[in-house]
């Protein structure tokens, strides 16, 4: 199949790119190599400069096309509410373009990378309450060291629950809400158009070229470049934030069986690994590997950082056939060495 892949010169489409071409399909990659992300570099071999905001770059670029793979966003959480006008433009106003240029040329399937942002704080339970929506964490309790939510109903501290994709979508970022968007804009496009859509919802996704000091980065990246100037890694709260860390090689197969696959409709999946870790557990991983140092657990916060979000990957194995092959145990171990984008 030919696929044109948006965003393709990033960590995540470039991998994307390298899997879909090793499988057999014919790739055209676009990017609009962003200046937080690519800083002053050029297009790769392969890769066109394009902005998805531009129709008539986009019809172009869609002749011959069967499948769209959109990887294109701007991301990090947003600094204040003046960011929201970039969020809007790129994610969601580029996604829209996407899609109406995607149905004058008549190609009706799309593979949005979408993320675990959308469900905003995840999902928690209560021993005594069961299932409940999490009461805001006080500034009391965290000064206090208190870093679990707390039952609405009794107070209790609650504890987390895999997140299927069936879970409310709630956003709490600039981010989580273009994100969202774009998953409305995409189910709303392929009930109008008889379009497929698969929104593939990332979870932390890490690995060998991930960027660094930039707003790409991610937890991980933080803590290997700490490591690599000879730091050790600062972990907020007690460390025992949850999350589920899965591999870009990883990311890059989810995206393959997705094109493959032909679903009709819309449908999303988690693309997690499956084995929930901490985030001590990350930063220690990589001190492990690299010196044997130990993380320092500050015990420090910040405002509106989400407890737990981990994921339940049943879906996406049952029905794209796809499981995470790269243990975090495995995939932490080479990362401590592997190299980053400046």
């Amino acid at each position: 199949m030919r696929v044109l892949v948006t965003g393709a010169a990033g960590f995540i489409g470039s991998r994307v790119c390298a899997t879909l071409t090793a499988a057999g399909h014919d790739v055209v990659g676009v990017d609009v190599m962003l200046a937080a992300a690519h800083g002053t570099s050029q297009p790769p071999d392969g890769v066109d400069a394009l902005d998805v905001r531009d129709a008539v770059g986009v019809a172009a670029a869609l002749e011959g096309v069967d499948v769209v793979c959109h990887q294109a966003a701007m991301v990090g959480a947003g600094v204040d509410a003046s960011d929201a006008p970039a969020y809007g433009s790129h994610n969601d106003y580029g996604t829209t373009v996407l899609l109406a240029e995607m149905f004058a040329a008549g190609v009706q399937r799309l593979v949005l990378a979408s993320s675990m942002v959308v469900y905003g704080q995840g999902r928690f339970a209560c021993d005594e309450h069961g299932d409940v929506d999490p009461l805001p964490r006080t500034r009391q309790d965290l000064d206090a060291g208190v870093f679990e939510h707390r039952c609405p109903v009794g107070g209790e501290q609650l504890g987390w629950r895999l997140v299927g994709e069936d879970a409310p979508l709630r956003p709490r970022s600039l981010y989580a809400a273009s994100k969202t968007a774009q998953e409305h804009y995409a189910l709303a496009w392929a009930e109008a158009t008889g379009g497929s859509v698969t929104a593939l919802r990332y979870h932390n996704v890490y690995g060998p070229n991930m960027p660094r000091d930039t707003p790409y980065a991610g937890v991980a990246a933080i803590f290997r470049s700490v490591l690599e100037r000879g730091g050790v890694p600062r972990v907020f709260e007690d460390g025992g934030q949850m999350r589920d860390f899965i591999h870009v090689d990883d990311i890059a197969a989810a995206n393959a069986a997705a094109v493959e696959a032909e679903l009709g409709g819309f449908a999303a999946f988690n693309v997690c690994s499956g084995q929930p870790v901490s985030i001590l557990d990350v930063a220690t991983a990589l001190t492990r590997a690299r010196d044997g140092s130990t993380p320092e657990v500050t015990g420090e916060y910040r405002s509106g950082d989400v407890r737990h979000i981990v994921a339940d990957p049943a879906r996406a194995a049952e029905v794209l056939g796809f499981r995470a092959a790269i243990s975090p145990d495995d995939g932490l171990r080479e990362f401590a060495f592997a190299p980053l984008r400046a």
